[in-house]
């Protein structure tokens, strides 16, 4: 069992008992992905897709509403008259703001995800957190980041 194997295996052991069924379940793929032979082919497409894959499964999954005839432009409008609305709105800028720097962060240093996912784990078995996966928090790092090279 080389390296890889292991770090995975003891992530797959956090997740189980940190229940993060997301990072189980993605664990579990990935080595069947491994030893399976089709890695190969499958890890350099994830590698340079997979971000903008998840994002777009993210996107269509937070449109469904929109799609059922849910919300409508008349929600929109209802709620864009509260103040809660607009902080929502600024918010949802602010974390796309955000993502692209973690897409940046991720990009340039890949070894990061280790220690995002680390924390993310860490964060969801210690604090009942939720796991929302690396890109935020890369995000919030390269913000981090940012500004303690605008202070140096």
């Amino acid at each position: 069992m080389n390296e890889s194997t292991i770090f995975l295996l003891v992530l797959l052991l956090i997740g189980i008992v940190a229940k993060n069924n997301s990072l189980i379940i993605s664990i579990i793929v990935l080595l069947i992905l491994k030893y399976t032979l089709l890695g190969d082919r499958v890890f350099p497409y994830l590698q340079s897709k997979g971000i903008n894959l998840g994002v777009t499964i993210i996107t269509i999954a937070v449109l469904v509403p929109i799609a059922t005839g849910e919300i409508g432009f008349k929600n929109l409008i209802d709620a864009l008259k509260t103040p809660v609305a607009w902080i929502a709105l600024l918010s949802g800028i602010a974390v796309a703001l955000l993502a692209k720097g973690g897409v940046h962060l991720l990009a340039t240093s890949p070894q990061i995800t280790a220690a995002l996912v680390l924390g993310t784990v860490l964060s969801v078995a210690l604090f009942k957190g939720v796991a929302v996966g690396p890109l935020i928090g890369a995000g919030i790092a390269y913000l981090f980041i940012w500004i303690v090279e605008l202070i140096k």
